[in-house]
Order: structure tokens, then C-alpha cells, then sequence
């Protein structure tokens, strides 16, 4: 089966318009996500699925520059888009993120894949974040491009386009939904950048990790959190956008 993992990012963000390529060290957050993904092993290739608008040119260039496939759609309908970037890369699986995850786990990234094609006959979708255990900004959903279009074709409600998935997993009557979990509850750390704190935060990290560890682990995270346990207060009383907004 072809996997492809699908990276929905966009100019236009509500509260930190231009988030996804804020750079930090001269290169921009997008770019230390796609280099993370790249080194996803059991996915055969990454597409970033963006929109129409003149002002997501400059994520269609750097996608050239980076040598990562780039799909346009709809900026509303992000279901459709879905659907047609995996048209397009003809995929059988999916993996979905968002570009809002600049310090996203290859390593947790291949878990979540691996449990769902280890049990491909009985599980349509796999997260880990349906039941929160990881840090918010390593979330990770596999499903079926079978499923993806089913969803497509029949979800009406507003939110059901926006945001993909709620369609399939909240039919679990009609599909098998997986969950993986972290060995302990990290859900209380936010690592996702929708915030001008949230980018403080994150560029932090990046600038305490990136120079040494490139390739750094959800436990170097961790271990540098412990190092200055006053950095999650930077962005503790942001509160994630409710479901549908």
C-alpha cells in the first residue's frame, strides 16, 4: 500500500497569519517539520496541501526549493483538499498533520503508521490524539483513502469539512477506530504554534535543540523542558480553538 503523509498548511491563520513559515535560525517552521517527516520510514512520500490563494505562493515555492510535492484546494473545504491531494499522489493510506507542528516525532509518526498496517483488516483510522496522551503538536492520524472519500462524498456539516477526520471517527459504528498511547501522560505540554506564545515557546526549543540534536526525540524535548521548567508557562493560558472554529 502506498503511504502518503499529507501536511495541510496555509498563509492565512487566524490568530498568527504567516505561522507556518516564521523562521527560527534563518529557516522557516515549515521547513524543520517536512525535514522531521522526511525521516518517516514507513511513509513512501510527503504532500503539502495548501490552498488557491495568491497568498500561499510562497509555501508552493518552498516546497520546490524543498523538493516536497505540493497540492492547491480549497481554503475552506479542507476535506476536499485531503481528497485531492490524495488523488493525486494516488495513496492508499493517509497520514494527516498539521503544519502547525514544527517539532512533530518521526518516531511516533511511524507508530501510529505501523499500528495501522499491522491491523489494516480490522482499524479505517489510528491517532493519537482522539484520547490525548502525547504533547499537543505531535498529533498524528492514519486512515484509508477508502474512508477519506467516503467522507468526502458524504459529510455536510461545516465542521466535518474543516477539519477531515471527525466525520470517520465519529462513526465508529461504521469504521474501526485505533488509538495509540504514550507510555505516560504528556498532554499537558503544548508544542503546536497557533499563538504569538506558542512561537515563542517553540522557537526556544528549537534554538536550544535544533543546533545540537537535529534530529532530536520527543525525550530530548522532555529532557529540555526539565532544564527550564518555566518555559511551559509561556504559553500555558492558551487555550486550544474549540472544535469547529
Amino acid at each position: 500500500m502506498t503511504i502518503a503523509i499529507i501536511v495541510q498548511a496555509r498563509m492565512t491563520s487566524t490568530r498568527l497569519p504567516g505561522k507556518v513559515l516564521k523562521p527560527v535560525l534563518g529557516k522557516p517552521l515549515l521547513a524543520y517539520q517536512i525535514e522531521r517527516l522526511k525521516r518517516v520510514k514507513a511513509a513512501d512520500n510527503i504532500v503539502v496541501a495548501t490552498t488557491q490563494n495568491d497568498a500561499d505562493g510562497p509555501i508552493v515555492k518552498l516546497c520546490q526549493a524543498l523538493a516536497v510535492d505540493c497540492f492547491r484546494g480549497s481554503e475552506q473545504d479542507v476535506l476536499a483538499r485531503y481528497s485531492g491531494a490524495a488523488q493525486a499522489s494516488q495513496a492508499d493510506v493517509v497520514v494527516r498533520v498539521t503544519s502547525d507542528c514544527p517539532l512533530i516525532d518521526p518516531e511516533i509518526v511511524d507508530q501510529v503508521i505501523q499500528v495501522y498496517v499491522a491491523q489494516f483488516d480490522r482499524y479505517d483510522y489510528v491517532s493519537n490524539s482522539l484520547q490525548r496522551s502525547y504533547p499537543r503538536g505531535l498529533d498524528t492520524e492514519v486512515f484509508s483513502t477508502r474512508a477519506l472519500e467516503q467522507a468526502h462524498r458524504e459529510a455536510t456539516a461545516p465542521p466535518d469539512r474543516e477539519h477531515v477526520t471527525p466525520f470517520i471517527y465519529n462513526h465508529p459504528n461504521r469504521y474501526g477506530i485505533g488509538q495509540v498511547t504514550a507510555a505516560q501522560d504528556l498532554s499537558h505540554h503544548r508544542w503546536t504554534v497557533d499563538t504569538p506564545e506558542d512561537f515563542e515557546l517553540i522557537e526556544r526549543m528549537l534554538e536550544a535543540l535544533y543546533p545540537q540534536v537535529p534530529d532530536f526525540t520527543l525525550q530530548d524535548c522532555l529532557n529540555l523542558i526539565d532544564q527550564h521548567p518555566d518555559w511551559p508557562t509561556i504559553n500555558s493560558h492558551v487555550e486550544q480553538k474549540a472544535y469547529g472554529q
